[in-house]
Formats: C-alpha cells, structure tokens, sequence
C-alpha cells in the first residue's frame, strides 16, 4: 500500500468484511484513509488501487467498513464522519454531529437493532477525542441513517501530570448485545459499560492507568486494554479478574484480538507483539 500511494501519509485501514468472488477468484481487498483526506480501496491479491474517493478536506482518522461490506465509513480530524460506497465512489451521507473534535473510534455490529424500536441493518458507532459517543442504526439500502443515542462522559477541566490526554475509545461489547464499553481521560481511570437500552452506565472496571487501546474478545468475556505506561492487561469479565503482561518498550497504542480470541495483537512505536492466550 506504501508503495501505491507517494507522499501522503496512511492513517488508518480496515479489511473488508467478507471477500469479493470475482472472475472466478476470491478477492480480498483493504480500505485506507490517509491525510490528504482521501480514501483508498486497494486489492490484496492483484496488489494494486482501485478505488480513490475523497469524502474529506483533512486527514482521515478512523476508518471502517459496514458489516456487508457495502458501505466505508471514514472520520476525520476535524470531526465529520462520511459514508461512501466502495461500488460506485459516491459519498451518500457527511454526518457533522461530532464536528470540531478528530473522530477516534468508527465500529460496526449487526446485532440486536431491532430490540431499540428503530429499522436498520445494523448498529455503528463513532467516537470522538472530547470524550463523545454517538450510536446509530442504518439500512443503507433504504438509504436510512438514525441516531440511536448519545453519549458524553465528564472529565477533569485540567489535566495534571499528563503530556497529552488518553483517546477517548469505545466497542461493543460481543458478549453483552446492547452493551458498550468506554474508555479514556475521565474522573477516574476506569472501563465503563453502558447499556442502550438501560441508558446507563451499568458495570464499571476499575484500571491502573488511563488506557490507551481497547479491544474485547470476539470469542470470550475477556478485554485487552492497552496503557501508556508499556503494560498490557488482560481482564476476565465481569469478575475483573486481571493479568498484566509486559513486552513493549513504548505506550501500546492498538491492541486487537485475533476473531477466534485466541491471539492479541498489540502495537507500540518500535514492536508489534502478538501473544497467545492458553487455558480457559
């Protein structure tokens, strides 16, 4: 991808969904936004471009497909989400209600809409670095996009003892339909749980520091959380059972569950880890 692309710098990616059968091959294909604003489809297996839209005037930050794989959302710095067709290069919606803050977060999920009384295909999220949340529901065929709820967690007016302030970060959380979990620079350094249809939060996990990356377990109820301070924890929930693990010499700034939940892939400045969980 490097190589395709000269002299603009690549600032996230995601793999499509589910691949493509074409010409009587399957074609695996990766989406990437990058910091002229533009968003790039490229092909694994014929490794070359082959789409370019530019849904944004400022870098991209977050980046995502949707479930189907019909659809790329794409953040960016300066708070719009956009939602393009990776099919035709058309953006079909420009969403403004994070505007003025970089979106951190994009993530999709088919389940459980239905159990919020509003049509869609599926739930997505976006996060924002001044500590926002907006859920929705979309059917992207009926060209429907509604926003579900919305969340904004407090925080502190000024910072102590931190050069720059933790991302604001939040998933869904596999194990518990309807429920996601929140981290970031807030009044105490914690996992915060919140349910949609309770509209609270409703578990909280207490963490040594502010966390820095986030992933839960496809597969288990287990939680990778990443911190600034080169340590990686392991929780079991909702018992918040913990292991720590050291390795990187850097802040871990991705942390990434395997989709069988049997590995973690974790990211700091000079290493990419990945570790093997054994046992139950």
């Amino acid at each position: 991808v490097s190589a395709l692309v000269a002299l603009q710098s690549c600032q996230c990616l995601a793999w499509e969904p589910r691949p493509v059968v074409s010409w009587g091959a399957e074609s695996q294909h990766v989406v990437a936004g990058y910091s002229d604003g533009t968003v790039r489809v490229f092909s694994i297996s014929r490794t070359e471009m082959e789409l370019k839209i530019h849904p944004h005037a400022v870098a991209l930050t977050a980046i995502a497909y949707s479930t189907d794989g019909e659809m790329i959302l794409s953040g960016g710095k300066d708070g719009l989400v956009a939602v393009s067709s990776p099919h035709t290069g058309m953006t079909i919606h420009v969403l403004a209600e994070h505007k003025g803050s970089p979106i951190t977060v994009l993530q999709c999920t088919r389940k459980q809409y239905r159990d919020f009384g509003v049509e869609g295909g599926e739930l997505w999220l976006a996060t924002s670095s001044d500590r926002r949340v907006s859920v929705w529901a979309s059917d992207w065929l009926k060209d429907k996009c509604e926003l579900l709820d919305w969340l904004s967690f407090p925080a502190p007016a000024g910072p102590e003892g931190l050069g720059s302030l933790p991302p604001s970060l939040a998933a869904f959380c596999p194990w518990e339909p309807g429920t996601l979990v929140y981290v970031g620079f807030g009044m105490q350094k914690e996992a915060l749980f919140y349910s949609l249809r309770e509209k609270q939060v409703v578990e909280k996990i207490s963490l040594p520091y502010f966390a820095t990356s986030l992933s839960p377990s496809p597969a288990a109820r287990f939680m990778a959380v990443g911190f600034g301070e080169r340590l990686l924890r392991l929780l079991r929930c909702p018992t918040s059972d913990a292991q720590d693990y050291a390795g990187h010499d850097d802040a871990i700034h991705l942390c990434r569950f395997a989709p069988s939940g049997r590995r973690v892939l974790t990211a700091a400045h000079s290493a990419v880890l990945v570790w093997e969980l054994t046992g139950s």
